[in-house]
């Protein structure tokens, strides 16, 4: 008996909707990130982009569990010698809410060409409406 490998064109991808409102960051993130990677279907194949779109909705109103709205910093440089910058996790959801996911999900995923082609297939959005109803997307619930 042979195992099954996904092909490229045979993968039929789905449209999810998450409502983030009061989700602890990390909770969020790893169920995104799976989805994307497709290890939620039976035909998961690593090689192969098997997952779903998924749009997060309500980006703002993720909550950081501990003190890590305090102590978690991000860290960013500009190539220049001394040019490195830092922001903690509540000045950068103060800002951009929507980078605090972003980056929780794409630290999750794996290093490697796919990875950049996985995460384009995320939209986080900030407020209860997005711009994808015509795709038809199903609704989805963190357990």
């Amino acid at each position: 008996m042979s195992s099954y490998l996904a092909k490229e064109g045979s993968v039929e991808k789905k449209w999810l909707v998450l409502d983030a409102t009061d989700q602890v960051l990390g909770r969020v993130a790893v169920k995104v990130a799976n989805i994307l990677r497709g290890k939620h279907r039976p035909t998961y194949t690593p090689h192969v982009d098997t997952g779903d779109y998924v749009v997060v909705t309500n980006a703002e109103k993720v909550k950081l569990s501990g003190s890590k709205e305090t102590d978690k910093i991000y860290y960013r440089h500009s190539g220049y010698p001394g040019g490195i910058k830092s922001t903690t996790a509540r000045e950068v959801k103060a800002k951009k809410p929507e980078m605090l996911l972003q980056k929780a999900v794409q630290g999750m995923l794996p290093k490697n060409k796919l990875s950049r082609q996985m995460i384009k297939k995320l939209k986080i959005i900030v407020g209860p409406d997005h711009p994808h109803q015509a795709q038809n997307p199903e609704t989805i619930t963190l357990n």
